[in-house]
């Protein structure tokens, strides 16, 4: 269980007296026991400071200022609109190098300011010249791994690219099929999407890849843990020459597998390496509860009552695991829903905008 709120975050993990010996408390972690009742690759590395949340506006970083970087107007338009000033470190180490046309494959984990990167990469070689090829031939492509990511990156696209030209459709599965076909066939400069929706409207020649100047794969130790790897390198093989194209990889590891790709689709890429100076962040609170089987309900009743406002967001194994929660949650006069696999995206996509604007306390998922 996941809870923020007033500045504060708290861990709770729950573990029936079962699953006690396969659980190590680590160190930050308080232990609570209840009663019984391309190429090759160069290498930049650097340390991350407490880099501000890379979707909230406004971020407040000594970092280098995004006015000292050559980008075109409608670029610091855009940023301007979303409150960035200073880069977080994995743009103050990405940016530089990409901007000069150099492919980058960087390490970073989620909610550094890596979107905000290569999206900033992206709008500036665009805008240097006029598109080549067909409307239907997207300029840029980013592939990323999960329905959500997309929603997300394209989102931050439309905000930071909101004084440019650019056609930017997303797609995914689970939703909309003919109205996002339709959406590529009228035309598109930066198609970002799913690896399984982009070679289905692919193979029907909706697109072509002939015309890609930049290629962003975001996420990439989330393709091979999640079963894209074939796919994406389908995708890959589809696109220009790698000296004809730009290419970006970031992924929270590089591991060999990561860095494998990198060396067979990008052009003599440079490894950026952002390292958090501490591994858990200084408001987060981790409490490992050891309890009954049948006490493990009634003790998150508790502690969500104890803990009060905020939003809570919890993980369950199964299906219907999250079902029978969300409806003991309710019996107990807390508001919650739950996302899972059978859940469509339509649904998908309110219940996590309701939990994004506070209009749902708890979020029950699936890990």
């Amino acid at each position: 269980m996941i809870r923020s709120g007033s500045g504060r975050a708290v861990i709770l993990q729950i573990f029936s007296h079962a699953s006690r010996s396969r659980v190590k408390p680590s160190r930050g972690i308080r232990a609570l026991d209840t009663p019984r009742h391309g190429r090759h690759v160069n290498s930049v590395e650097g340390h991350e400071g407490q880099a501000p949340d890379a979707d909230s506006a406004g971020p407040a970083s000594r970092g280098r200022t995004f006015d000292s970087f050559d980008l075109p107007e409608p670029v610091r338009v855009g940023l301007r609109g979303a409150g960035f000033t200073h880069c977080t470190p994995i743009q103050e180490k990405a940016l530089p190098l990409a901007l000069a046309g150099r492919d980058v494959a960087g390490q970073a984990q989620t909610g550094t300011g890596k979107t905000a990167a290569f999206l900033l990469t992206v709008f500036t070689r665009l805008l240097a010249h006029d598109r080549p090829g067909t409307p239907a031939s997207p300029r840029a492509l980013v592939i990323a791994p999960t329905r959500e990511l997309v929603v997300q990156i394209a989102d931050d696209a439309r905000l930071l690219g909101d004084a440019t030209p650019f056609a930017i459709r997303a797609v995914y599965g689970g939703i909309d099929y003919r109205k996002q076909r339709l959406d590529l066939e009228a035309g598109v400069d930066i198609l970002v999407g799913t690896p399984g929706r982009l070679i289905d409207y692919f193979r029907q020649h909706v697109y072509d890849l002939r015309s890609v100047e930049i290629l962003v794969v975001d996420e990439a130790d989330r393709m091979f843990d999640m079963g894209f790897i074939k796919d994406l390198r389908y995708l890959l093989r589809q696109l220009p020459p790698v000296e004809r194209r730009q290419s970006m990889l970031f992924s929270a590891t590089l591991s060999h597998d990561v860095m494998e790709l990198a060396y067979i689709f990008m052009n003599d890429a440079v490894r950026v390496s952002v390292t958090p100076e501490q591994v858990t962040a200084e408001n987060v609170e981790h409490m490992v509860y050891h309890v009954g089987k049948y006490e493990k309900l009634p003790l998150l009743i508790g502690v969500l009552r104890r803990e009060g406002e905020g939003r809570t967001l919890v993980f369950v194994n199964m299906r219907r695991s999250a079902e029978r929660l969300v409806h003991y949650l309710e019996a107990n006069g807390l508001k919650a829903d739950a996302i899972t696999g059978d859940v469509d995206q339509r649904r998908r996509l309110r219940i996590l905008a309701d939990f994004k604007e506070g209009a749902l306390p708890i979020l029950v998922a699936t890990d």
